[in-house]
């Protein structure tokens, strides 16, 4: 029987959902299909194990946080500067805030992975890629900083978010001015 490709992207949206809501022990079929309004069992229809499902769920969240191509035509045809960097950065800020459910369930993904080395594998295959494209988009925009400044603004990037979807040290500071500082800070 051939997939519903919508249905499997809505199951894996709740699954986000549950995720980010109930935490990694609360991620089960079961409450998916609950939190989908399925019925049960349809969630283990598409997605036979947990590994299959957290594999799905890492899919969707690389779908739904990824740049638009018209985001990422404007940022090519504009002239590279810091600005030009801060620009993708408040995009990259943008679409995890935007989603906070996406970003709590990639940030309990992580956690888990501390815990499970195939949810670490995957989940770390998943972000070397993202990493080395945007350490290729930096480049091919002619944007200021290397590897070792694009490793670095991915982890002060997860830190704010963590913060802001959080308890946030600081709320009074908007998050625009806190990418000017860590970018003026790092791209010295």
């Amino acid at each position: 029987m051939a997939k519903n490709e919508a249905r499997r992207r809505a199951i894996a949206d709740a699954g986000l959902s549950v995720l980010a809501s109930e935490g990694s022990r609360g991620l089960t079929h079961r409450a998916i299909d609950q939190g989908a309004g399925l019925p049960v069992g349809t969630t283990s229809n598409y997605f036979r194990s947990r590994d299959a499902l957290i594999e799905g769920l890492v899919d969707r969240i690389s779908e739904r946080l990824a740049p638009t191509e018209d985001d990422l035509a404007r940022r090519a045809a504009d002239s590279p500067s810091p600005a030009l960097f801060a620009d993708y950065l408040r995009d990259i800020v943008r679409r995890l805030t935007a989603d906070p459910d996406v970003t709590m369930a990639l940030f309990e993904l992580r956690l888990e992975s501390s815990r499970r080395p195939e949810v670490a594998a995957l989940l770390g295959a998943w972000q070397r890629a993202g990493f080395e494209g945007d350490v290729a988009f930096n480049a091919s925009a002619g944007l200021p900083g290397g590897r070792r400044e694009i490793a670095l603004f991915h982890y002060a990037i997860d830190g704010l978010l963590l913060d802001r979807l959080t308890t946030p040290i600081d709320p009074e500071t908007s998050t625009d001015e806190i990418i000017d500082d860590l970018v003026a800070g790092l791209l010295r």
